[in-house]
């Protein structure tokens, strides 16, 4: 494609997008930009689907534009732009192995585009001529500009006349300004501006020959790989090290099986709650484990990095590492068990729910590790798989109105878990219809809450709470009423049929 053609291409893009996002809000008018961003892709025959990645990205790519109409939350549009970002750089290099590559390739020519198009747009000719080269006439002027301006500052010190001449003088230039600029709409620049850059991105395809060569080399599999290393002790490094993984391990796993012996029974089986915001148990115990857990593996994955993992007499460490493995596994279902007891006495909220994210992630990853060792696989391995991993379920998961469904759970669960008005009252309008709780209900649930949780801190009471979401209501029906068609987006329509009815 030419230097030229990139050109237009990214100008009627930006176009495009000025009229679709100029003083309107998030909705449908991203779905009509995507696609028709994947319609050009089709049409100039940029796309293919000849691997598992390009088609699983292209699909998530659609999927996840759908989810911010459907959705329309935060979380949906920040996971659609960074689907996009991997499906740019599948556009740039389609035969990538790894998804943590394509995010590589595609942040490096974010950069890199935004410097082609404006050297590309230098040296377009215009009238036989580089349109640069009329910029490069005026260099000249530059230099007495500045001296000019020097020896006006001088003569204005000097001489008072001449000082009000140029006063009046800068307020006349400034008073014209302002009479040219009253009007100007600087938000249509801003918005032209994004959509450049933006346009840039999508549009001009610039490769990485660097990561590309990186990404074709890397293997799943191990290579042994000869060395000779001297050591001042006769005991070579391999045994050395093989004995020191051993005794390490454990160690370890002594240690493990004793948390794990008290979480079975604490956690497990014997829990019994005190009355407290269970913060040491589940907040700073929690996040401790987490980070446990991921030393965990990095350990097997040290000592399981290279040549070890072809040491003939390395049976007992790969046992001992695949105890290690299981046991982690334990503590995950331990760390999970504990979110549980904290959701099932205080309800949902979204660290809650991204902690299971989280831990259905971790089992994969001590899985995908279990393999690595087993199989002799590269940390190449376990980066392409968990980071596919991860891809997967955060696209999934931009499908869900999660404030709906933490509004509906903690509404419907307020007579055994405890109902937090404040955090309540900030979810997103979209939770509306599950918020709006007539005020009998409200005091029928506050009898319960004092009964069930008498904690000292004071909490929102029904009738604020009520009077929050009455107004909000009545914000949302006129914020909805006046959106335009390009802001449209189906959760919140949804909402408002469930208010209002019309």
């Amino acid at each position: 494609m030419s230097k030229k053609r990139d050109i237009l291409i990214v100008i009627f893009s930006t176009i495009i997008f000025a009229f679709l996002f100029h003083r309107e809000d998030l909705g449908l008018n991203l779905f009509i930009f995507e696609t028709i961003f994947f319609a050009w892709l089709l049409y100039s025959k940029r796309l293919q689907f000849k691997t598992r990645n390009q088609i699983t990205v292209a699909l998530a790519f659609i999927t996840t534009s759908i989810a911010t109409v459907v959705t329309h939350s935060v979380f949906s549009y920040f996971i659609n732009y960074l689907v996009l970002v991997v499906f740019v750089g599948l556009l740039i290099y389609p035969q990538v192995k790894s998804l943590l590559n394509a995010f590589r390739i595609s942040i490096i020519s974010f950069f890199k585009s935004q410097i082609f198009f404006f050297e590309s747009l230098l040296s377009t000719k215009v009238k036989g001529k580089n349109f640069g080269s009329y910029i490069w006439k005026f260099r000249m002027f530059f230099i007495p500009l500045i001296i000019i301006i020097i020896f006006i500052a001088i003569y204005s010190g000097s001489n008072p006349v001449f000082n009000d001449l140029v006063s009046s003088f800068l307020s006349f230039i400034s008073e014209s300004l302002l009479a040219i600029f009253k009007n100007f709409d600087f938000l249509v620049v801003f918005t032209l501006i994004v959509g450049l850059v933006i346009s840039n991105f999508m549009y001009i395809i610039i490769s990485n020959k660097y990561i590309e060569n990186e990404d074709l080399k890397a293997t799943d599999s191990l290579v042994r790989v000869k060395k000779s290393i001297k050591r001042i002790f006769s005991i070579t490094a391999l045994k050395n090290e093989y004995k020191a993984g051993v005794f390490l391990l454990i160690v370890l796993n002594v240690l493990l099986l004793i948390v794990n012996c008290i979480d079975l029974n604490i956690v497990w089986f014997n829990f019994q709650w005190d009355g407290y915001f269970l913060k040491q148990f589940v907040h700073e115990g929690t996040y401790l484990l987490i980070l446990s857990i991921l030393i965990s593996i990095a350990l097997v994955l040290y000592f399981f990095r290279a040549n070890l993992n072809f040491y003939q007499n390395n049976k007992l460490l790969r046992v001992l590492s695949n105890v290690w493995i299981i046991q982690n596994a334990i503590l995950t279902l331990s760390v999970f068990v504990r979110n549980y007891r904290y959701i099932d006495y205080f309800a949902l909220a979204y660290k809650r729910i991204g902690v299971i994210l989280f831990l259905l992630l971790v089992l994969y990853g001590l899985y995908t590790v279990f393999v690595k060792v087993r199989d002799k696989k590269s940390a190449f391995y376990l980066f392409r798989v968990n980071t596919y991993a991860l891809f997967i379920v955060l696209v999934f998961s931009s499908f869900v109105n999660w404030d709906g469904l933490i509004a509906k759970y903690n509404f419907n669960n307020a007579n055994k878990s405890f109902l937090h008005l404040n955090y309540m009252a900030t979810l997103s309008d979209k939770a509306l219809p599950h918020l709006d709780k007539p005020i009998e209900e409200l005091d029928e649930l506050y009898k319960i809450q004092q009964e069930k949780f008498p904690f000292e801190e004071e909490f929102m009471r029904p009738f604020e709470y009520r009077q929050i979401i009455n107004n909000r209501k009545k914000e949302f029906k006129t914020e909805w009423e006046s959106k335009s068609f390009l802001e449209w987006n189906y959760a919140e329509y949804v909402a408002y049929k469930a208010l209002f009815g019309y």
